[in-house]
């Protein structure tokens, strides 16, 4: 990619101030780490309030009278049962039952519909949502907003700080608390937490207010990877691909009963006779012995040397205080407490088979 292509963050001078260091991701000019450094950036984060710049991903408005009709064949989903704030994680599905991404769909109205789409597949998707509303009576609208997140323990006193009060509001639901504003009780790092879109105009004043309060700091890529990784959240593109179906990546949950069983969504077959015949690897968290992080693509080795799966997600835990890792390895293998082999540069490092998450999640749940 050229540095013509890269998309530039609309705060890009905010961080640029604050001393970011910037690295390509998705096709953007984001940043990775700021002048504290990914290891504090990343404690901040669990025991006070991280503010994150999450613009490159990607808002869709989805409305009109078949809005509920056109989302349950995108995504394997009951999109009438959502209530009024309620939100969901679901995936768009090819017809082979792979992921081509995972979103949140939140219920703003009776046929009024946000979705949240990853930066990567913010285009395709696109795509994707305009050909599925050519069949149905449905307007999919790509919103011009900054995204912004911030997660912690304290991020909610942070914002009440900043004049946004969000009491009232559980972990997975969203709302619209000002015009061309969404606010869910959502995140990406296992704790409470907040994802604000927002005209650009009200990010800069909303920004300076939570920097100007000393429980807030800003964080970049690399300690969301870290947050994410320990609290044993899919990245789409590494832990869960369109090669990937839901059984396998262990998100049946996500899908409701009655929708596997009859729900017509795009690969409603493919992923019923997966699921039928069982999948052949699951994803699993991963324990290294010792201090050295298995990184992503690292192949996996059972006892006796037979190729057993392949590590997805890699590096070191600051919470957990160990390397952490997540990666498939072949059914059988999935038990916690199994032992396996990471190749690490012509090493075999020992791993064990670790339940999900590394770190407990904090969710506002009630």
């Amino acid at each position: 990619m050229t540095g013509d292509d890269t998309k530039h963050l609309p705060l890009e001078d905010i961080h640029v101030a604050a001393g970011a260091r910037f690295g390509a991701f998705a096709g953007w000019s984001m940043p990775l780490t700021y002048p504290a450094g990914v290891m504090k950036e990343h404690l901040h984060t669990r025991e006070h309030a991280g503010l994150f710049d999450i613009s490159h991903m990607k808002l869709f408005e989805v409305s009109g009278p078949e809005a509920v009709a056109m989302l349950n064949r995108a995504c394997p989903l009951d999109a009438g049962a959502l209530e009024v704030s309620q939100s969901k994680l679901s995936f768009f599905l090819n017809e082979a039952g792979g992921i081509l991404d995972d979103l949140i769909v939140t219920r703003l109205g009776d046929i009024r519909f946000m979705v949240v789409a990853n930066a990567g597949n913010a285009v395709a998707d696109e795509k994707h949502l305009r050909a599925l509303a050519a069949d149905f009576d449905a307007k999919v609208e790509p919103l011009d907003r900054v995204f912004l997140a911030i997660q912690g323990p304290e991020a909610w006193a942070a914002l009440s700080r900043a004049g946004i009060e969000t009491g009232s509001l559980l972990f997975m639901h969203g709302v619209e608390p000002r015009q061309n504003w969404f606010m869910s009780r959502s995140g990406y790092t296992g704790e409470d937490g907040f994802e604000i879109g927002l005209p650009e105009a009200d990010a800069r004043d909303l920004v300076a207010k939570l920097l100007g309060d000393e429980r807030v700091l800003w964080i970049g890529l690399a300690a969301r990877d870290s947050l994410r990784l320990e609290a044993g959240l899919c990245l789409h593109g590494q832990d869960i691909t369109p090669e990937t179906d839901p059984a396998s990546a262990g998100l049946m949950w996500a899908i409701p009963k009655e929708i596997r069983a009859t729900g017509a969504f795009i690969g409603a077959d493919a992923l019923r006779a997966a699921v039928e015949r069982g999948p052949a690897q699951k994803r699993v968290g991963l324990k290294p012995d010792g201090r050295q992080p298995v990184r992503a693509g690292a192949a996996l080795f059972d006892v006796d040397g037979n190729p057993a799966g392949h590590v997805t997600s890699g590096g070191f835990g600051p919470s957990a205080g160990h390397p952490v890792a997540m990666g498939y390895v072949a059914t059988p293998l999935g038990k916690p407490g199994t032992r396996v082999f990471a190749d690490v540069r012509g090493t075999r490092i020992p791993v064990d088979i670790n339940s999900l998450p590394f770190t407990p999640h904090r969710y506002r749940k009630g």
